[in-house]
């Protein structure tokens, strides 16, 4: 369950409600909700190898671009579709540059797969000849292509198997043969890879262009899971409008079957596979693969089912001998950003992991040998950018306090600079070599400002600085107000928004709004214009804080939840609600509380604990129990219900439901694939059980995020209008 809405893309001719017919709460919200209340970024851009320009798809999608990264002059035009020879397009929607920039991956009609994959039509330009043809002749959509070093060749998936397209020849070579949908994949990870160890593609090169290393998932054990689909009215499917039709994948609930994961290596010469064993039968996830640069050696990092004890192996694959490099064990669980963030350099690799109780970064050398503890401060590395040349490391990091996120510059004498504002939220795109970055940064009174910087964090140009855009906001919201309170003997940060022409001697109603997912953090220095600010506009006081299990402060902060979620979160939000109660211009009689999808969940465990003090809560897309959600993560936390039947039934708001005292207003929609709608049904089924009564909007065809076809100011304008009942 990652903390990430899902932006679906949506085609111009998708149906939408207009303004005139659409109820006044859903207007009053929409200028602050998605899409309306995105600020402007730069059009998405590619470094190019030489790492001194970088490339960019036209606004009409109809060429690409180089551009000087000093100056931002155009230098040249890389591909235009009307001068393109051999096949003809009429735009593309994205692209991909070959290792030595020499050739294009385009593609056009794109599908999704899942949150973060999507199958296309791709095609290969060459820069040169001005030549496009499609990668390949033998399967109209691919997915995941990825290049060889010397830019020669390109692997892809297409049903379920792997594919190398050899550019010089123009032919096609099947590298596997037995994949099947909802049995065998290669070379893509399955659902549940995708969405918890955010990965899209299984497969990596070598540096000599000789091998070609993947992984296979066989999840012919892992139960299917059958979703229903409509013909709906925003991206209309004509074809069930009579009958619903039925679309099925494999998803493995807590305690259920997983995928076996496997790890092969393909010869191009031989065109043989060999099955690469790996010495430890605890195996059960192979997160990532990677190859040294310039070397032969492929790292794999493993995990165990418990996810608390984690590996990386060294592995041959010629004479497919393996052996241990690096190993972390946990009494509780390994930090996500030990394998999401593992960085292969030329000199080693470098792994962030916490435990030494924050995460911290260290490198090491291939035959596992500690070369530089990198970072030794108490705070979070949040992220890792590279090294360049001198040696300088690139990271980012939540200081100087867990609100902020800084980006800094580690010299090899082990000097730290800051090179972004110490104040506000910053992050980075380096170019190759670590020359030049394009910062981005805001506060929660800066709108993001975009600038091309040099790694020493020198401005060089402002790219986007949303001047107009917050001019948009200005003397329509509230800023955000940082504050601080205690729980249990835990000092808690929030932020507050006040409703428009505050009055400090009057009471207001309160929404208690939060996430509070393990490593989640929701008060953070960040620019943020959503529905909270047009909530303050119709008169509630919005409040958020972040309680333990949440990111940003160490380990033990956040790993107190573990075998127990729900428990200590619903503490403090229970404290924070106290503590609001406590203010002389918030109404005690009128708290209520909000969250979605893990913050679904815990709206509902505060909403059903004893002695909590909510007028009203509302849940989107919850979890009611982890039976119901998905192996990695909820065994992560909770390990197995066959290892901890009680910390499941516990934690578990299903089993909870008739302590529920307040109104509760439940949306979901019926496409979500991520937090199923059983876990909204089998909620509301035992309420009506009991008499108990609850409201309920369903979203047709939508999946977690609930987005596009205005259907983003219908969940916040049906709450507005649903607190406005109750509450007001």
């Amino acid at each position: 369950m990652k903390h990430i809405y899902l932006i679906a893309l949506i085609p111009a001719a998708a149906a939408t409600l207009s303004a005139a017919a659409s109820a006044p709460e859903v207007n009053a919200v929409a200028p602050y909700v998605m899409p309306a209340n995105q600020p402007v970024s730069p059009r998405s851009f590619t470094y190019m190898p030489d790492g001194t320009s970088y490339a960019m798809l036209s606004a009409d999608g109809k060429s690409i671009e180089r551009f000087d990264i000093r100056t931002g002059d155009k230098l040249d035009v890389l591909l235009n579709v009307t001068t393109a020879r051999e096949t003809k397009l009429d735009g593309i929607e994205g692209f991909e540059l070959s290792p030595d920039a020499s050739k294009v991956l385009v593609w056009t009609a794109s599908e999704p797969v899942y949150r973060r994959s999507f199958r296309a039509e791709y095609y290969v330009y060459e820069v040169r000849s001005r030549l496009m043809r499609p990668l390949s002749a033998q399967h109209p959509r691919q997915q995941s292509p990825l290049f060889s070093p010397d830019s020669r060749m390109v692997a892809f998936v297409a049903d379920n198997n792997v594919h190398i397209a050899k550019l010089d020849y123009k032919s096609e070579v099947s590298v596997t043969e037995d994949g099947r949908r909802n049995a065998i994949i290669n070379g893509v990870p399955d659902w549940v890879y995708e969405e918890e160890f955010t990965t899209t593609s299984s497969m990596v090169w070598a540096p000599d262009n000789q091998t070609l290393c993947y992984l296979k998932y066989n999840e012919t054990d892992v139960p299917t899971y059958d979703m229903t689909t409509y013909e709906g009215s925003c991206r209309p499917q004509t074809q069930y409008a009579l009958y619903p039709g039925t679309w099925s994948y494999k998803y493995p609930v807590a305690g259920e079957p997983n995928s076996r994961v496997s790890l092969h290596s393909y010869d191009i010469e031989t065109r043989k596979i060999k099955d690469i064993a790996l010495p430890d039968s605890r195996i059960e996830y192979i997160p990532r693969i990677g190859y040294a640069p310039g070397g032969t050696v492929l790292l794999a990092a493993t995990l165990n089912r418990d996810q608390n004890h984690y590996e990386i192996y060294s592995v041959n694959p010629a004479s497919t001998v393996v052996k241990s490099v690096y190993a972390e064990d946990s009494k509780t669980w390994i930090s996500p950003a030990s394998y999401e963030g593992l960085t292969l350099l030329p000199q080693g690799f470098v792994v962030n992991s916490w435990a030494t109780g924050y995460n911290r970064l260290t490198m090491y050398s291939y035959t596992g040998a500690e070369l530089r503890r990198l970072t030794t401060d108490d705070a979070d590395v949040t992220d890792y950018y590279g090294c360049d040349a001198e040696g300088n490391h690139y990271y980012q990091q939540a200081a100087p306090t867990p609100m902020d996120r800084t980006v800094r510059l580690l010299d090899p004498k082990g000097r730290v600079t800051d090179i972004s504002p110490a104040a506000g939220g910053s992050s980075a795109q380096f170019s190759p070599g670590c020359r030049f970055m394009m910062l981005r940064h805001s506060s929660v009174s800066q709108a993001p400002v975009y600038t091309m910087c040099t790694s020493a964090g020198k401005a060089l140009r402002t790219l986007e600085d949303n001047a107009s855009y917050a001019a948009k906001y200005a003397g329509c919201i509230s800023p955000r107000e940082f504050f601080t309170m205690t729980s249990d003997g835990n000092t808690l940060n929030g932020y507050m928004v006040k409703p428009a022409g505050f009055d400090p001697a009057r009471k207001y109603p309160v929404v208690m709004f939060q996430y509070s997912g393990p490593g989640s953090q929701e008060v953070l220095n960040r620019w943020q214009v959503d529905w909270q600010e047009a909530f303050a506009r119709e008169g509630y006081l919005v409040v958020c804080v972040d309680g333990r299990g949440t990111g940003g402060r160490g380990r033990a902060f956040c790993d107190v939840v573990y075998r127990n979620l729900g428990h200590y979160e619903t503490i403090d939000q229970l404290a924070a609600a106290r503590y609001v109660a406590s203010l002389p211009y918030a109404d005690a009689a009128r708290i209520g509380i909000f969250g979605w999808s893990y913050g679904g969940y815990e709206a509902l465990m505060a909403a059903t604990a004893a002695d909590n003090p909510y007028a009203a809560a509302v849940a989107v897309a919850p979890v009611t129990d982890w039976r119901y959600y998905d192996s990695v993560y909820a065994e992560r936390y909770m390990l197995t219900p066959q290892q901890n039947e009680d910390g499941y039934n516990e934690s578990a708001p299903v089993r909870r439901f008739t302590r529920l005292k307040c109104p509760l207003l439940m949306m979901y929609g019926t496409a979500d694939d991520n937090v199923h709608p059983a876990n909204t049904l089998e909620f509301v089924s035992r309420l009506q059980s009991a008499g108990i009564l609850c409201d309920m909007l369903v979203f047709p065809n939508m999946n977690h995020s609930i987005y596009g076809c205005n259907a983003r100011s219908v969940v916040y304008g049906n709450m507005l209008r649903w607190l406005n009942l109750n509450m007001k």
